[in-house]
């Protein structure tokens, strides 16, 4: 099914002008330098071939004939493109320079025996230069040592603004190359179901993040062991040599093309693609929003207009539902959306998950994510700004960890397939928010964002998105207790202490109350003798409204129960600081 999409994908993309993606017998590749010779063969220059983007020089994608290079393929130079080995026979801080130059020989060679059957005049002049290169004498251009470090280069001849395999004599020769090419094994293709020459190796996929550079094959078979009825390699799995090359194709024109800005997104380990079946303003936005959540808008401010308002209609059709998709997409039940998550597995990559269905299926599922999740923020203030009211998926993954290296691998992808498919969310999720919350006792809006979509979704325990005074669940009103006797024991000693009871007791508090709240009630006394008689007197009235359900502080709480205290410390510690009338009977402004 994976394929099939992507196959399909290809078939859309060459039907869409805004894109650039590779025919048959072609690929794209990240030039980075290019050969300059004059008519003569002699080397005018090498200069570097690479486009500023953000004031950062960038590799340049260029068609060229031919694929990427197998791994374990031994010396196999392309044709009139590669990397510095093969063209010049350098590279920097060579540790092989031995193979380095048999590289530029067999580049030499393969080059120099097509020049008759090409009979071209541009091709003439890189046999011209190829012959009489000294590989010794390339120190002496200091791009090498840039430009040229990493990324592919190719010819061009001097006066000229196309490269010389764009040349058409050259391009008519390769064309012919192509339609008289040796068939390999056929057999019937899982894709189309045609009966076609089968690939034996499928082209690498790039722009997974934190895999090898070359990129790493999602389909192929390298041992015995996974060999059946004698079929070796990509035979076990057949696929037509078109499909291969068109669903390859299509995933790096998505992972590490022209599509990579708008349609990937990692999150964690995992580098997840997006895609419709057919244009949608869907397809356009998602990936900014699942990246910066409602955040994204106040930096499209600066973007397109167009742009503005898809994002403008995609945030509405969250908060409104069903009404308001059609103000975002003309068929959000007919149009299809793809999710594809991959991360790295040595030489390979790994399928995490794979998620589709339609827009109008896609939009329910944020939608009750974010219900799941949503909770009331903190008010923002002149140190704080305001959270996001969606907050963007790696926000969520970022708080089970101090680092982001150090977020667990077996996350990312339950969680997108959870927001995106409406699963429950990860069980490890929840427990390493709680482990990081006794950690470094920080109870914030995302980490409660995390425990509320928990309970809510996976333990069918219904949380309010701000303070519920009614909710009688012991493991609540604890929480809100504990949050009365910290903002109690700053409004007596100041907001300045370096200690408070939250950084001495709030793991023990939230695991053993039954220990560890009759000795804080104890402490409170002593602070709320010290506050000025009418908060004094609202603050024991607050907290006698929320003992008084209480009928004994319980000797331990659950793992799920912790989540649930967290939220109740979180909600009555916002109230604290929301500002009010002036007017309200309860404790108010006036504890800010």
């Amino acid at each position: 099914m994976i394929l099939h999409s992507l196959d399909a994908l290809y078939e859309r993309l060459t039907q869409d002008a805004r894109y650039q993606v590779a025919p048959p017998g072609y690929s794209l590749q990240k030039v980075t330098f290019k050969l300059v010779l004059d008519p003569e063969g002699r080397l005018a220059g090498i200069e570097d071939a690479r486009q500023s983007t953000e004031g950062r020089p960038r590799p340049r994608q260029v068609l060229v004939p031919g694929s990427t290079k197998p791994s374990g393929s031994g010396i196999n130079p392309c044709f009139l493109w590669d990397n510095s080995g093969y063209m010049l026979g350098f590279k920097p801080d060579d540790p092989k320079p031995e193979r380095t130059r048999e590289s530029f020989e067999a580049f030499r060679a393969r080059h120099l025996e097509l020049e008759d059957p090409i009979d071209s005049a541009a091709y003439s002049v890189v046999c011209r230069f190829l012959e009489h290169w000294d590989p010794g004498s390339a120190r002496e251009h200091p791009v090498l040592m840039d430009a040229a470090a990493t990324g592919f280069g190719v010819f061009q001849i001097q006066g000229r603004t196309s490269f010389v395999h764009q040349d058409p004599e050259v391009r008519r020769w390769w064309q012919g190359q192509l339609g008289g090419a040796t068939p390999g094994a056929e057999g019937q293709c899982l894709v189309t179901g045609d009966i076609a020459p089968l690939a034996r190796i499928h082209d690498k996929i790039r722009g997974v993040k934190g895999a090898q550079g070359s990129g790493g094959a999602i389909v192929g078979f390298n041992e015995d062991a996974y060999e059946s009825y004698g079929k070796g390699q990509s035979y076990n799995a057949p696929i037509s040599e078109e499909a291969a090359f068109r669903y390859v194709t299509a995933l790096n024109a998505i992972l590490d093309g022209p599509m990579r800005e708008r349609h990937r997104l990692v999150v964690g380990d995992a580098t997840i693609a997006f895609w419709t079946d057919r244009p949608t303003p869907t397809e356009d936005i998602f990936v900014e929003f699942a990246s910066q959540g409602s955040d994204a808008l106040d930096a499209g401010e600066a973007q397109d207009e167009g742009k503005r308002l898809r994002l403008q209609a995609f945030l509405r059709a969250l908060r409104e539902g069903r009404d308001a998709y059609r103000a975002l997409e003309d068929d959000p039940e007919g149009a299809r959306f793809f999710l594809l998550g991959l991360s790295p597995n040595s030489a390979r990559i790994s399928v995490r998950f794979f998620e589709e269905g339609t827009l109008a299926h896609l939009l329910d599922n944020l939608r009750r994510h974010h219900r799941d999740i949503g909770i009331t923020p903190p008010p923002a203030s002149g140190k704080r700004k305001a959270e996001p009211e969606f907050p963007p998926f790696w926000m969520l993954l970022a708080q089970t960890a101090r680092e982001a290296r150090d977020i667990p691998p077996i996350l990312a992808g339950p969680l997108m397939r959870a927001i995106v498919g409406g699963h429950p969310y990860p069980e490890g999720l929840f427990a390493a928010v709680l482990r990081r919350i006794n950690a470094d006792r920080t109870i914030n809006y995302p980490r409660c964002c995390v425990l509320k979509g928990h309970l809510n979704r996976n333990l069918h325990r219904e949380v309010s998105m701000s303070l519920d005074p009614a909710k009688l669940d012991p493991a609540y009103r604890l929480g809100r207790l504990f949050a009365a006797l910290e903002k109690t024991q700053k409004d007596a000693l100041g907001e300045g202490l370096n200690k408070t009871i939250r950084d001495a007791f709030y793991s023990s508090g939230s695991a053993t109350p039954g220990t560890v709240f009759p000795r804080l009630l104890r402490t409170y006394q002593h602070h709320l003798a010290k506050l000025e008689g009418g908060l004094r007197v609202n603050r024991e009235r607050l907290v006698q409204e929320i003992i008084g359900p209480l009928e004994a502080f319980p000797p331990h709480l659950s793992l799920p129960d912790q989540g649930l205290f967290a939220i109740g410390y979180y909600h009555q510690m916002s109230d604290f600081y929301t500002k009010r009338n002036p007017a309200s009977p309860t404790d108010s402004a006036g504890d800010a």
